[in-house]
């Protein structure tokens, strides 16, 4: 059917300790999908030139006041305009380009529609971020250089992800990741400097942000799109095939309106609230069609309540699909939505409703109500099958009357054809549409049938004695909805961990440097305990040892983690020091660095509260001893 080549397949990195990730795909691999994708990117580029060739074309009209000046730019905009329209048009015969995601087994069905991933420009984290390091966590910025190089190593890979489940949950990887970042670095104060660039998928047009909202919504755009590429690239001649086909539409669909209602205020068009609805809708659509797809996969019998079944869910998609064409012809929708996808939903929505009739009429043509038969179940399921009867007959007479059923069923052959002409011909006005040879045999297909079984019923006057066939009741043995991404299934480590625990830590939250301070501890003992892993807390602290009188300590005793520990001396002058209690509730965050080096992590400084040393003081029971009676702290 189509000439579908499979994607490269992903290559994981080396294992460095536990920081690792797969990577995309080749981009320089000539798969059907990457030659489209290098198409799109090269669109875009073009798009944007000329972009900006109207911008300053319509700038100079509005300051030029020579008349001569003003029609030499006039004719300009013109040639700039239709050059950016053409463009436009390339880049939509690029979204219809529908065989090349198509799965590689030859089958005999309607394409269905892809997204194409929203391509976007390189960004370098390294300077912004090393300066941040330096400047906010007083950190040795150098250090970080392998994260920082993994970071954009993985934004790199996500640009070409594999068309499979390896390739989500790259993407996944790195919008969690993207939200650890945006604490590191990003204050909700200021700028940092960054400008990320996408391209609409739609359009081509680029849009620029200095904060994370765009990256992380065009990064959930993609995971929606990839869905959309797997769904399509399923077996649909297969059971298993079909249900995965199903459920990445579903996923598709969760995806996209999970983006539309946490990132409301996008600037890219094609993920505005009004444009996400609408490809969630188109989502599951698809979905449903594959349900259709799976219930006649087996084959159809002729038999009475197998042809109610198949009808009634051919039904539901022509309605799920006459939905989606409304919606798509709403403004401001149907300004960038591409022509060939809304005459495609048109096409499918009069195919499906025509088959609907087609088999309603043979249920109705080809079975007589048999002594014996379950007459009240097939009564039952007639009735069903309309909202309303025609006027003047009720489903057991017409079940029993042969004449009735005959010309019942001619009207619903009747209109089945008039369906499948008007899908026809719907197929026939779009250029892209009528590039699909595979839509044009199956509506080919579908229609003679029809005619076919008509002419076989035809008598002469059936013009005049015809009545319209009343509409038909959708039903379906599964109803699609949407699935939430599930972000939580995949495991994600910060890459900058070592910054220290992100509740503390985190670009929101001021720190001073570190500070150096020398006590000694007299008898072995410190007094003070410490509780939990890194980052510890300071548990119990005695208000007359001498770690008491610093603002900040800094404790190591050849371990492998450093503690940065925050003390707060305590001072009562109404209560004797024999009666002085420590509270649980002055307990202060340290943090562990895992490294060993001069610098330790930042500490939070608080204001030292002066306290008499007495000549007797009661040493609290702590687990460190000292290796000698002075140590250096730092």
């Amino acid at each position: 059917m189509t000439d579908a080549l499979l994607p490269a397949a992903p290559q994981p990195l080396e294992k460095e300790g536990d920081d690792y990730f797969r990577k995309g795909c080749n981009p320089l691999a000539q798969t059907g999908r990457s030659k489209l994708q290098n198409q799109r990117a090269a669109l875009n580029q073009q798009i944007l030139k000329a972009v900006r060739m109207r911008t300053g074309a319509e700038n100079l009209l509005k300051v030029a006041t020579n008349q001569k000046v003003r029609e030499q730019v006039r004719l300009e905009l013109s040639f700039v305009n239709s050059d950016l329209q053409m463009l436009k048009e390339e880049l939509e015969g690029l979204n219809i380009s529908v065989g090349v995601y198509q799965g590689a087994e030859e089958a005999f069905t309607i394409p269905l529609i892809p997204l194409g991933l929203k391509e976007t420009k390189d960004v370098d984290f390294s300077v912004v971020f090393k300066d941040f390091i330096l400047e906010h966590y007083s950190e040795d910025s150098y250090l970080y250089e392998d994260e920082i190089a993994d970071l954009m190593d993985l934004r790199q890979a996500c640009r070409t992800p594999s068309r499979d489940e390896a390739g989500v949950e790259l993407l996944i990887t790195y919008f969690i990741q993207l939200g650890f970042v945006e604490s590191r670095f990003f204050p909700p104060t200021r700028q940092m400097g960054l400008l990320f660039t996408w391209y609409d998928s739609l359009t081509g047009v680029p849009v620029s942000q200095q904060n994370l909202l765009l990256e992380k919504a065009s990064i959930l755009f993609n995971i929606g799109a990839l869905y959309t590429q797997i769904g399509t690239r399923c077996n649909r001649q297969t059971q298993d095939g079909l249900e995965s086909a199903v459920d990445a539409f579903q996923r598709a669909a969760g995806v996209l309106n999970y983006l539309k209602e946490t990132f409301t205020h996008t600037p890219s068009y094609d993920m505005s609230p009004a444009m996400l609805s609408v490809l969630t809708k188109m989502m599951l659509a698809q979905a449903q069609e594959s349900v259709f797809e799976k219930v006649t996969l087996p084959g159809i019998r002729n038999e009475f309540f197998m042809l109610v079944k198949v009808a009634q869910e051919a039904a539901k998609v022509g309605e799920v699909y006459w939905q989606l064409h409304a919606a798509m012809s709403q403004a401001p929708v149907k300004e960038n939505i591409p022509y060939s996808w809304a005459r495609l939903a048109c096409v499918k929505a009069h195919h499906y409703q025509a088959l609907a009739h087609y088999f309603t009429a043979t249920l109705l043509m080809d079975h007589q109500l048999k002594p014996g038969a379950d007459s009240d179940l097939q009564e039952k399921c007639l009735s069903q099958l309309y909202t309303q009867m025609p006027e003047g007959l009720t489903p057991l007479a017409t079940l029993r009357n042969d004449q009735q059923r005959r010309q019942l069923g001619k009207c619903h052959l009747h209109r089945a054809v008039a369906h499948h002409e008007e899908s026809l011909r719907e197929a026939g006005l779009c250029k892209k549409l009528r590039d699909i040879p595979v839509l044009r045999e199956v509506l080919t297909a579908a229609h003679q049938r029809s005619r076919l079984k008509y002419a076989q019923h035809q008598e002469d006057g059936d013009l005049l004695t015809l009545s319209a066939a009343p509409d038909l009741v959708s039903k379906t043995e599964q109803e699609v909805e949407i699935i939430l991404p599930q972000f939580s299934k995949v495991t994600v480590a910060d890459f900058f961990h070592k910054l220290g625990p992100l509740s503390v830590f985190s670009a929101s939250k001021r720190w001073t440097p570190p500070r150096s301070v020398h006590f000694t501890a007299e008898q072995g003992d410190l007094g003070f305990t410490l509780r939990g892993s890194a980052p510890v807390q300071v548990h119990f602290l005695d208000p007359h040892c001498s770690a008491a009188h610093g603002k900040c300590a800094t404790y190591s005793v050849g371990m492998q983690k450093t503690y940065s520990m925050i003390c707060l001396s305590i001072d009562d002058d109404d209560k004797s020091d024999k009666t002085k209690k420590i509270s649980k509730k002055l307990s202060f965050l340290s943090w562990g660095t895992g490294k060993n080096r001069q610098k330790s992590a930042s500490t939070l400084c608080l204001p030292a509260v002066g306290v008499a040393r007495p000549q007797v003081k009661k040493k609290l029971p702590t687990p460190f001893s000292l290796l000698n009676s002075d140590s250096s702290l730092y």
